[in-house]
């Protein structure tokens, strides 16, 4: 089954999610380093999201991702990858099938939310997957756009959620995706390089949002010498 998340959020065809939250510091000492064909992220990974992210650093640690492809880029929402099958696939190939034969449970926190930069696992559909476990692989990461506080009460009142003000005004100047949040597990946040985002968001797509020329992603652990600059 296709692993995605929904353009936008007028569809309304996500659904709320129970929360939980957490008191210690969300930050962990892990950064990875996510280099492209159109520049390089430094991405923190968060200790609230313990089995994403052990899984995550687990196949970075194995190369799983060398190689692989930004498949799926949508301008003002996200870009998405880790889709093995995207390896070596041909020109207008359909990806977004790929992955290991296993889902991570859903690991919400009403502190880790997408605002633009943030890291989250893609997953299946709700018809599908009613407790909204995670993609074994594909992760994706939030270009999105600024919100007015009129879109955000809309939001609210569809979802049936409460956007916190310390939220509120990250979306509001710094942009994001907050029809995302509860929906999708958040595990990292990018903290150098947003400008690759929004450059790989823009890029000419097909009908089914992959890349005209291919994006090709390494992600690899960023070395604690490189990592003091972050800390």
């Amino acid at each position: 089954m296709k692993k995605f998340l929904y353009p936008v959020f007028f569809a309304f065809l996500i659904s709320c999610s129970a929360t939980k939250s957490v008191k210690n510091n969300p930050a962990s000492n892990e950064f990875v380093k996510i280099q492209t064909d159109s520049g390089t992220m430094i991405a923190r990974l968060y200790h609230k999201t313990p089995l994403t992210t052990e899984n995550f650093l687990k196949l970075v640690k194995e190369h799983y991702y060398a190689g692989l492809l930004f498949h799926r880029v949508i301008k003002d929402f996200m870009i998405q990858g880790g889709d093995p099958e995207s390896r070596n696939a041909k020109p207008s190939q359909e990806l977004g099938n790929g992955g290991l034969k296993y889902t991570i449970p859903a690991e919400f926190d009403t502190s880790l939310f997408h605002k633009k930069g943030a890291m989250a696992m893609a997953r299946e559909s709700d018809d599908v997957n009613p407790k909204k476990a995670s993609s074994s692989t594909q992760f994706y990461i939030v270009e999105g756009k600024t919100f007015t506080d009129g879109e955000m009460d809309k939001i609210e009142q569809h979802f049936k959620i409460k956007i916190p003000e310390n939220h509120r005004k990250v979306y509001r100047t710094i942009g994001g995706s907050p029809f995302l949040d509860m929906n999708y597990t958040v595990f990292g946040q990018v903290i150098d390089g947003l400008n690759v985002i929004d450059k790989i968001a823009a890029a000419p797509r097909d009908k089914n949002n992959r890349p005209l020329h291919d994006i090709k992603m390494k992600i690899t652990l960023l070395k604690k010498k490189e990592a003091k600059k972050y800390q």
